[in-house]
């Protein structure tokens, strides 16, 4: 079910729609609108294909990456984006107010993943490192191990 924007109210079942929306929408009297912005990272797969938002808990299915909009209860809520396992990626806080449109910028990069609000603020409460630094890290220690503890052993 689609609805034009700023003409009809979706519903609201729960703290937040399981219902995302790619065009902006008008807040049900009493509710808050997020709207969050995915990018897809510099990764081979986006995040977004493997990721999950979660909102209090509460999965919400994002198709992809762009900007997806949601109602959303008035109240603090914990919105946090994980991997396919769980693992937090990235986590904030946001502190909905009724009638008001949140605004929600994930962004993954080659270095840290963060998130700003719609002033281009950072918010970030946890952001883990990307793929990549956590890979070079790797290949930095199994380098030193490799090299470092086994090249002394091998001359002797």
């Amino acid at each position: 079910m689609s609805y034009p924007p700023h003409s009809a109210h979706p519903p609201v079942p729960g703290a937040v729609t399981p219902m995302v929306y790619p065009h902006p929408i008008q807040p049900p009297p009493g509710w808050s609108v997020l709207a969050v912005t995915v990018n897809r990272g510099p990764y081979i797969v986006p995040v977004s294909a493997t990721g999950k938002l979660k909102i209090d808990g509460q999965t919400v299915p994002i198709p992809g990456e762009g900007t997806w909009h949601m109602v959303l209860a008035p109240g603090p809520h914990d919105v946090r984006y994980t991997d396919f396992m769980g693992v937090p990626l990235v986590t904030t806080a946001l502190a909905a107010h009724p009638g008001a449109a949140h605004h929600l910028s994930f962004r993954f990069g080659a270095w840290r993943n963060r998130v700003h609000d719609g002033h281009g603020t950072d918010v970030t409460k946890f952001g883990l490192w990307s793929n990549y630094t956590i890979l070079l890290l790797v290949f930095a220690v199994v380098g030193v191990v490799c090299c470092g503890l086994l090249a002394p052993l091998a001359t002797s």
